[in-house]
């Protein structure tokens, strides 16, 4: 059985007829009466009495037809769905990203989704990458932004995009004792307390820890761990709280003149770029990639602010990681 069968049905049921039908359904007469008998084999009851030259439904196609209509009808809601599916106004999205990307991007990405398609059906999760990446192996995400390096830990099952290559700098509020000092090193910036923000790479906690000679862990010797960013934001613009971070994170705030960068040596050289990350066996429908788009949009414009409050006179290197979460 088949739509077209239940098509070909209703038509006859609708106009009693089978020679008006068959213009209808656009068959001749022949072979919409082989539609019909395949029908009735399938349901193995007859549907219409043949009398006088005209079709008369049966019992059987009188408490039928209301099913066979409900059924025709799923299925043109359902190729329709499908067509807004393929020009991505219609279906579920699913995507995650950290806290830092979050704070800027998430709200006007999601409100920009709903504007250009109202169909959408959006969910969102706010995790560290380590998270992030469960969660795309349990296919409970189309994709997540965050650490390219997740994908590279099984390069067969997921595929990441780079989209911004991150540096790092140390951040106070503006008018911090330390802010506007040249050539800082740890042995000043000890004097006040030190935060890492977020779920810590290993390889990027390796890192500072040889460019600050700190034993490990190095988690030991920050005063202060937390992977909420609003709350970062609030001890470092109103106490003496000092933090590795990133532009992605703080850029807003770099911006306002609520915080600096500081001066410190040697800087932070560590890598991290982050990237959209998908599961390879997944299908990407049409709206995952307009995500993409805005996601790409996004760190273009973030990179140009970036470049643009670098050469308006702060030193050091600014981006924070989402790997880090620093």
């Amino acid at each position: 059985m088949n739509t077209r069968q239940l098509r070909h049905f209703l038509a006859v049921m609708d106009l009693g007829s089978l020679s008006a039908a068959a213009d209808v359904v656009h068959l001749s007469l022949p072979a919409l009466s082989r539609s019909l008998r395949s029908l009735e084999d399938e349901l193995r009851v007859p549907l219409f009495d043949r009398q006088d030259r005209r079709l008369r439904p049966t019992p059987y196609a009188l408490a039928y037809a209301e099913r066979a209509r409900r059924m025709v009808r799923d299925e043109r809601e359902g190729a329709r769905s499908l067509a807004l599916m393929r020009s991505g106004e219609l279906g579920p999205l699913s995507f995650g990203m950290g806290s830092s990307i979050a704070l800027t991007l998430l709200a006007p990405m999601v409100l920009q989704l709903l504007t250009a398609a109202p169909l959408l059906r959006v969910s969102t999760l706010v995790q560290t990458t380590n998270v992030l990446l469960e969660a795309l192996k349990r296919e409970e995400l189309d994709f997540f932004i965050g650490d390219i390096r997740a994908a590279e830990h099984d390069g067969s099952n997921f595929s990441a995009e780079p989209v911004y290559p991150c540096t790092f700098s140390w951040f106070a509020r503006k008018d911090h004792p330390l802010a506007g000092r040249d050539r800082l090193g740890m042995s000043d910036l000890k004097h006040y307390p030190l935060m890492l923000l977020g779920h810590a790479d290993e390889s990027l906690l390796r890192r500072l820890a040889q460019l600050y000679e700190f034993s490990m862990p190095v988690q030991d010797h920050f005063a202060i761990s937390t992977n909420d960013i609003a709350t970062a934001i609030k001890l470092l613009t109103f106490s003496d709280v000092i933090a590795p971070s990133t532009d992605v994170a703080l850029i807003s705030e770099y911006r306002m003149g609520t915080l600096v960068r500081l001066d410190v040596r040697p800087a932070l050289d560590l890598e991290l770029t982050l990237g959209i990350i998908e599961h390879r066996a997944q299908t990407r429908l049409p709206v995952a990639e307009r995500a993409y788009d805005v996601v790409r949009a996004h760190f273009s414009a973030v990179a140009q602010e970036v470049a643009q409050s670098r050469t308006a006179g702060s030193s050091g290197q600014g981006c924070q990681a989402e790997g880090v979460d620093l």
